[in-house]
């Protein structure tokens, strides 16, 4: 507990740190902005001051240094007007000053950047200097948005480690208890099978035993898959049919007659590299869902498809259906339209078949009020 108090107030520090940096680097890069701002304004002062000094100008007048400051004005663009707004002269804007729309356009975008200046001549004659920012000082405006963008993006990168890093912890967590699980299961499940050896010693009736002799193999089966969890299954080829129908048979005697059950298969054998376990598993939550969406009334189908390279395992039922934007939900973890449920069971389905056996899995169709197939697709053994 302290551990993670401690590392909790360490994240904080770290993150209010990062956000004073930040405040930083933006409060002083606002601060050279106005900085480079007020530069360009003292140097447009000067241009105007010069150009009043050239055109006044008399034969006695030097005139090197006012040229000089307006030759010198290379990369801020203003625009000369006299007092009635029609332009005299540009100045850095070579692209446009061609076009009068252009350059009407770029007039009122660069009245609204900065403050004209006057230039008086007289008392009735004067000119107005219109300038816009050079292209520095627009480098530098829009170098904060770059700024919070790569933080952002710095920080949802943070966001999505530490995210992927607790979801693996949590993983690893579920994993190791349902390692124990089997475990812990593992000593009653013994003792079961020498109860079930005295039962048919002391000559028990066959169907008792039988039944209860099924049952102890299911729960030998459930403790295969629950110590697998974690680990890399290993993977057998098998016959798709003959497996998916033991576990359709195994199902299908245990739910009420209110369920019609309906297979078909390929009379012959079809090979596919599969885990017998994890392959069973996958077929008792797809059954088990599908009962439910009926609610334990209806028509559940399940039929195998025999193509080229691949072999469909459709599960099909005659309940309320999925809707479309739910197709791709379904399979994530926690999603569950029951009161009761932790969502598991389709997405634990989706990872043993894509994970697991490199198949997919996929809502093939469904229609709301008429129900739903579930489609897996595995790769034949050649």
């Amino acid at each position: 507990m302290q551990f993670s108090e401690r590392r909790n107030t360490t994240r904080w520090i770290i993150i209010i740190t990062s956000f004073v940096i930040v405040s930083l680097i933006l409060w002083n890069t606002y601060t050279f902005f106005q900085i480079f701002k007020h530069e360009e304004r003292t140097k447009m002062e000067l241009w105007a001051k010069a150009q009043k000094n050239i055109t006044t100008a008399n034969l006695d007048t030097e005139i090197e240094l006012p040229s000089f400051i307006l030759e010198n004005n290379k990369n801020i663009p203003l625009i000369l007007t006299d007092s009635k707004g029609k332009i005299i002269s540009t100045l850095n804007i070579d692209e446009i000053e061609k076009d009068s729309v252009k350059l009407k356009r770029f007039l009122d975008e660069i009245k609204n950047q900065n403050k004209p200046i006057k230039v008086q001549y007289d008392s009735n004659s004067y000119n107005i200097v219109y300038y816009g920012n050079s292209s520095l000082l627009n480098k530098l405006k829009y170098y904060p948005v770059a700024l919070l963008l790569i933080i952002f993006l710095f920080g949802a990168v943070v966001y999505n480690f530490y995210k992927s890093t607790k979801m693996a912890t949590q993983n690893k967590l579920w994993a190791g208890m349902a390692k124990e699980t089997a475990h812990q299961i593992g000593t009653p499940l013994s003792s079961l099978i020498g109860w079930l050896e005295i039962m048919k010693a002391d000559n028990v009736d066959e169907t008792t035993v039988s039944e209860i002799e099924k049952d102890i193999n299911r729960l030998q089966t459930i403790t295969e898959r629950f110590s697998k969890i974690g680990s890399e299954p290993v993977l057998e080829t098998l016959d798709i049919v003959e497996e998916t129908l033991n576990s359709f048979d195994y199902l299908k005697s245990r739910f009420s007659n209110q369920v019609e059950f309906e297979f078909t298969a390929p009379k012959t054998p079809i090979l596919v590299s599969i885990n017998p376990a994890l392959h069973s598993w996958t077929i008792e939550n797809l059954m088990k869902n599908a009962i439910d969406a009926m609610k334990g009334r209806g028509k559940l189908k399940l039929a195998i498809e025999n193509e080229t390279n691949s072999i469909k395992i459709n599960v099909s039922d005659s309940g309320k259906g999925i809707p479309k934007n739910q197709y791709k939900r379904v399979f994530e973890p926690g999603f569950t339209t029951k009161r009761r449920g932790w969502g598991l069971g389709l997405s634990l389905t989706k990872r043993i078949v894509e994970e697991y056996h490199n198949g997919k899995i996929k809502v093939a169709q469904s229609e709301i009020g008429k129900g739903t197939t579930m489609q897996i697709i595995y790769k034949k053994v050649k």
